[in-house]
């Protein structure tokens, strides 16, 4: 494992996509709050449990979680496909808990799950109180956790298509009529072979990132918390890992 980078995040790592093998890390175990790259785990779980025509009734719950919110409104009747991209690309709280109580049965019954599939994957360092990371009371991981998971998320074809997709419009019921999702993660725009994953931030948090990209068929990810650029940092994380590959 090579030592030679410096990176400004409290933690920070660099993972080979197909091996596993970590290339770099710093502060790989220590736990921290990770916002809402919480929702990768969400969207593993809720993928194998949804297929993307099922129809979710919306829970009056979800209307009144804490911001950042699409606005879903309550019994509402929507195709879970289109909750996978509000919550992997807008990164709404609504969608993420709409997924998890219409995967689980109930918020806490889901929770239950997200718990159980980190102890399945050996993710020592996990765990999760919220299935969107809004919360950060007792939501925690590491940049070693994160990377295993994602490494697990992108094995599921339609998790790689929505991290990956910059914008999309989707026809919704009357009087939306449409929406349009915007990815908030910047690197698939800026950095040349990016194809996911996830932004996250709150103020106990900080800004954190976990990022994939592929160039000549080999695919990195990189996972930066609490850093105060993370798309910078993501960035050097990543050219050095392919530099060194090459």
């Amino acid at each position: 494992m090579s030592t030679s980078l410096r990176s400004p995040a409290a933690s920070a790592i660099r993972v080979d996509a197909d091996t596993g093998q970590v290339l770099w890390a710093k502060h790989a175990h220590t736990r921290r709050p990770v916002a809402s790259t919480t929702k990768i785990m969400t969207a593993l779980l809720a993928m194998r449990a949804l297929k993307p025509n099922d129809l979710v009734r919306v829970d009056p719950s979800v209307t009144r979680v804490p911001l950042v919110r699409e606005g879903l409104r309550a019994n509402e009747i929507v195709p879970s496909w289109k909750l996978f991209d509000a919550m992997l690309l807008y990164s709404g709280n609504d969608d993420a808990l709409a997924l998890a109580i219409a995967a689980g049965g109930t918020r806490g019954a889901f929770l239950k799950e997200m718990n159980a599939e980190a102890k399945r994957l050996h993710l020592a360092d996990t765990h999760f109180t919220s299935p969107s990371g809004v919360i950060d009371e007792g939501n925690y991981s590491s940049v070693w956790d994160l990377a295993a998971v994602t490494r697990m998320a992108l094995r599921n074809a339609t998790f790689r298509k929505i991290v990956h997709t910059k914008r999309i419009q989707v026809r919704w019921a009357a009087p939306t009529n449409s929406k349009i999702y915007v990815n908030n993660n910047s690197l698939l725009r800026a950095y040349s072979g990016a194809n996911g994953v996830k932004t996250g931030f709150t103020h106990k948090a900080g800004w954190c990132l976990v990022s994939s990209a592929t160039r000549h068929g080999r695919t990195l990810i990189a996972v930066v918390l609490n850093s105060g650029d993370m798309y910078n940092d993501s960035e050097r994380l990543l050219d050095l890992g392919f530099r060194n590959l090459s």
